[in-house]
């Protein structure tokens, strides 16, 4: 190595030198400036974290927006499953109260030729139905029961020889609604009649042709006769 190299290498390693002295000399020269740098640093510190915490917080923001969407989501679902609900349920309604379950008509005939008289009345059994729509007659024991509350409208009709009187009553829950006579007549020797009248029932009302005791009639299932129809529902 020659003269020159050796001054190029003492050179550089005085001023090296010289750069950490004065860097030594500056901070213990300013004490503040050294505490001002450590302040920096730290609030450069905490500001690297709450820039971290606010990453976070938007990471979480955005899954709470998502679960957000997907309750959303499901909402929307539930509410178009209530008015799928709400519709069947219209249907229902509309199929309960108006439907063929409701239209209620029947018209039955008792036969047998004579019956009566008893000594005691005699609840008619028409076992002869023409037509039961809504089946509210029960051809057993001769008795309609109301399916609805609602008016109807119920009539009776009978056929009876003159030997003995004739007296049928139209019944509504063992009270008497209306009547149809006829007194014992020698010289008439065929007897036609019957009554009919509107009802205001409440479901389970019980209707029913009672024969008076000591009467009778003629079973014939073309002219003795029991019917009755729902008007409306009220």
């Amino acid at each position: 190595m020659n003269f020159t190299t050796w001054m190029l290498v003492l050179f550089c390693g005085l001023t090296l030198a010289q750069d950490d002295v004065n860097e030594t000399e500056t901070l213990s020269s300013f004490p503040e400036m050294s505490i001002l740098l450590q302040e920096l640093g730290a609030v450069k510190a905490k500001l690297e974290a709450v820039e971290t915490k606010l990453k976070e917080t938007k990471s979480q923001v955005l899954v709470v927006n998502d679960k957000g969407k997907s309750l959303e989501t499901k909402l929307k679902e539930t509410e178009n499953q209530v008015l799928v609900l709400q519709e069947k349920g219209k249907v229902i309604f509309i199929k309960f109260f108006f439907t063929e379950a409701y239209k209620v008509v029947f018209s039955a005939g008792i036969g047998g030729g004579a019956i009566g008289p008893f000594s005691t009345s005699k609840t008619l059994v028409y076992t002869r139905v023409i037509t039961n729509l809504g089946n509210a007659y029960n051809q057993h024991t001769g008795i309609f029961v109301a399916p609805v509350r609602g008016m109807y409208y119920f009539s009776f009709f009978y056929h009876a020889g003159g030997g003995h009187p004739v007296g049928l009553n139209l019944m509504k829950n063992n009270q008497l609604v209306v009547q149809s006579s006829d007194h014992k007549t020698l010289n008439d020797t065929a007897d036609n009649g019957g009554n009919a009248a509107f009802m205001e029932l409440q479901q389970g009302d019980q209707v029913y042709v009672q024969m008076q005791p000591n009467t009778h009639i003629w079973g014939s299932s073309y002219r003795t006769t029991f019917s009755g129809f729902l008007l409306h529902q009220v």
